[in-house]
């Protein structure tokens, strides 16, 4: 770049006031190389007269060593920031990138009249989408709020700086789903953490707070490094601050028996406690004690928890103390474990008594689970604990809404779960040899109607009764679905069967059992509406009582790819349609407008690839018989329409066989073929029904190996 005059009118070039680092650092660079080459050449500047009197020393000419240009790293952007709008005052926290990003944005809304501030409510945007360019990070999304609005979409951008720059603003905007604006914040950059909690530890005489841990001291899962508490809480994204020195207790508040009960503890609080007030606050505060009078065993509590409470906490030393390294890894461990309680944290099997409650993870390596209660024992557990909180205890910590987590905000156990539902943990350890597997194309179109296979076998030599009622509308198989926003909801059926189980054992001969499901369109509507990344996970409930879960399957609804897409998305993204798709077809008045989108997306988009999903519906339609009950308590009776069936259904059959990936899955394909033939067959076209027969047999003889699989099929062929 070439440096301009400071006084250039009208900033028509670039000051030298206005170089950046990086500017510098190559104008630096260049002028390092020009100087070398000039030594390299042996050109130097020749002596005056004068000078050339006296015979001068001339020294040795080194050149100057060329320095590489080294690029210049960008600030991380994920951090709390804070900003204000009239009487309205934000805090914003972005988990985005940095140290375990929890891909979260969340915030807190203020109301400000004059020097009184009042909490007004919380947002959580659960599954952003993350936009990063050169310049700016970009993160959009919808948002849970405590409050009512449709402005409940955000998008908040966040420029770029360098290392050596200041960290810029971060701008959110909140706007409908309809793209209609709201306010804008412009939020000033305030910390790396999410939260600033002031701890206020006191010890009682003769005990002294533990200070800090070597974790590579012992063999544990995570990388060495001296540990205090704060800094455990700063690795979860909590600035903890000590407040003040700790104040000793006497001995003697805890009684004739030197020992403590809860009532002591929680009225030496509220003496000694000089943060203490009764409203929710980021304190906490932690006393050091020696016993407790349930016996050395208790190692700490979290006793406060009545009325505004989670704001105190003890640990004993009688069953933590020393000075070796087991011991001081226990008064760490002790110490985060009950400041964690404080922010509605449970222990980590206890999960499951949380308001509403959530599953229970007793495998987590976590700092809130009990070492002995870990599989393998202690010995497994710090072999492998990397001395943090688990990703959901993170999330919580960073971004719960603000009661929920709040030393003096709500009871201890309520708020304390996540969003994430019972089918999104890890599978429940039982005796069962039983496995569920879900399977689904990887990428759906948006408004492609969602369809997956479950599978259920025997990991067992031994024979296993099973229940074959494998589709969610029979009740016995329940598939959550977590959608691109964070939200996890359970597919209800339209309708709900109540059928009997229909009994199998599964054996070396037939290991196996499968079924298809459309679970797009339930009790709750349409469920896959969104553009973006959907999991799925499913539980099957066992004759034995067990409760088998599925793996998560992951599946990307893609946004449409030109305007027909789209249109052709809204026409079936409608809860007509939906309900036409999980009935397979209807004939009902109330579905009429759903029956005409339909039809007239195989009139005017022939060739589409999701006209397949509409001939399939109509098709399936007109092979049934569909009885009309009338206004004067007569049932009509329309007949089946083989011929109109067998024009919408060969289609379909064609695009699958030639390409898997826009055609129908193995299982309903081959209930699509099948009902072609018989379609043919009641048209009166016996040879083009076993034609079609054969083809499905040799279809899948190709695509399938499991030999009950296609004897299940040889049997469904000669049926026809």
């Amino acid at each position: 770049m070439k440096l301009q005059d400071p006084a250039v009118q009208d900033g028509a070039g670039i000051s030298e006031f206005e170089w950046s680092v990086e500017d510098t650092a190559q104008a630096l660079i260049a002028a390092s190389i020009e100087e070398a080459e000039i030594a390299e050449s042996g050109v130097v500047e020749e002596l005056s007269i004068a000078e050339s009197a006296e015979t001068l020393p001339r020294p040795p000419i080194v050149p100057r060593p060329v320095v590489p240009r080294l690029p210049i790293r960008r600030r991380t952007v994920s951090g709390r920031y804070r900003g204000r709008l009239g009487s309205w005052e934000l805090e914003l926290r972005v988990d985005v990138d940095g140290r375990r990003p929890m891909s979260r944005v969340s915030g807190d809304f203020y109301t400000v009249s004059g020097g009184t501030i009042r909490y007004f409510g919380s947002f959580i945007v659960d599954s952003p989408t993350l936009s990063v360019t050169s310049t700016t990070v970009t993160v959009r999304g919808t948002a849970r709020t405590t409050w009512t609005t449709p402005f409940n979409h955000i998008r908040v951008t966040i420029p770029r700086t360098l290392i050596l720059q200041p960290p810029a603003d971060a701008t959110i905007t909140f706007h409908t789903a309809s793209g209609q604006q709201g306010a804008t914040y412009v939020c000033s950059y305030e910390s790396g953490h999410f939260r600033t909690v002031q701890l206020e530890v006191d010890c009682v005489q003769g005990v002294a707070p533990f200070d800090s841990y070597d974790t590579g001291a012992l063999p544990s899962g995570g990388p060495a490094r001296v540990l205090s508490v704060p800094q455990a809480f700063a690795e979860a994204g909590i600035d903890m601050q000590m407040a003040g020195a700790p104040n000793v207790i006497p001995l003697s508040e805890a009684g004739p028996n030197q020992k403590w009960s809860d009532s002591e503890l929680h009225a030496s609080m509220v003496r000694h406690f000089s943060l203490w007030r009764d409203v929710p606050q980021w304190r906490v505060w932690l006393l050091a004690a020696y016993e407790h009078e349930l016996g050395p065993g208790l190692y700490g509590i979290m006793f406060d928890q009545q009325g505004k409470q989670r704001q105190g906490c003890a640990v004993f030393h009688r069953g933590i103390g020393g000075s070796t390294a087991e011991q001081r890894r226990l008064q760490l461990y002790t110490y985060v474990h009950e400041l964690g309680h404080c922010f509605n944290l449970l222990h980590s099997w206890q999960k499951s008594y949380a308001t509403p409650p959530a599953p229970n993870r007793p495998a987590s390596l976590s700092w809130m689970n009990y070492p002995w209660y870990y599989p393998g024992g202690p010995a497994a557990f710090w072999g492998a604990f990397p001395f943090q909180f688990d990703d959901l205890e993170v999330v919580h910590l960073r971004h719960a809404l603000r009661d929920d987590i709040i030393p003096g905000g709500r009871d201890f156990t309520k708020g304390a779960a996540l969003t994430d539902g019972e089918a999104f943990d890890a599978p429940i350890a039982t005796q069962t040899s039983l496995k569920l597997e879900l399977e689904a194309k990887k990428a759906f179109a948006y408004g492609e109607p969602v369809v997956v296979e479950i599978k259920l076998y025997t990991m067992s030599l031994w024979e296993q009764e099973a229940n074959l009622r494998l589709h969610p509308n029979d009740g016995y198989v329940q598939i959550a679905i977590r959608k691109p926003n964070g939200d996890i909801v359970t597919y209800e059926p339209l309708i709900e069967h109540c059928a009997a189980p229909e009994m199998r054992t599964l054996d070396e001969q037939f290991p196996s059992a499968y079924e298809s499901a459309y679970i797009g369109f339930g009790k709750d509507g349409l469920y896959f509406d969104q553009v973006g990344r959907y999991q799925l996970r499913a539980l099957y409930y066992a004759p034995d009582g067990s409760t088998v879960v599925s793996n998560i399957v992951d599946l990307f609804v893609r946004p449409p790819l030109n305007e027909t897409d789209q249109i052709i998305a809204e026409m079936l993204l409608n809860e007509q349609v939906g309900t036409l798709f999980a009935l397979l077809g209807s004939d009902s008045e109330t579905l009429r407008q759903g029956n005409a989108t339909l039809n007239t997306l195989i009139d005017e988009y022939p060739s589409h690839p999701l006209t397949l999903y509409a001939r399939l519906v109509q098709g399936i339609n007109a092979t049934r018989e569909f009885k009309i009950v009338t206004p004067d308590s007569h049932v009509a009776i329309r007949a089946p329409q083989p011929k109109e069936s067998v024009k919408l259904l060969q289609p379909v059959i064609e695009v699958s066989e030639k390409d898997p990936m826009r055609g129908l899955d193995n299982i309903t394909l081959g209930m699509t073929m099948l009902t072609l033939a018989h379609a043919q067959k009641a048209a009166g076209n016996t040879r083009e029904a076993e034609n079609t027969a054969k083809r499905m047999e040799s279809l899948f003889k190709k695509r399938i190996t499991r030999k009950h699989v296609l004897q299940q099929i040889a049997e469904q062929v000669r049926s026809i």
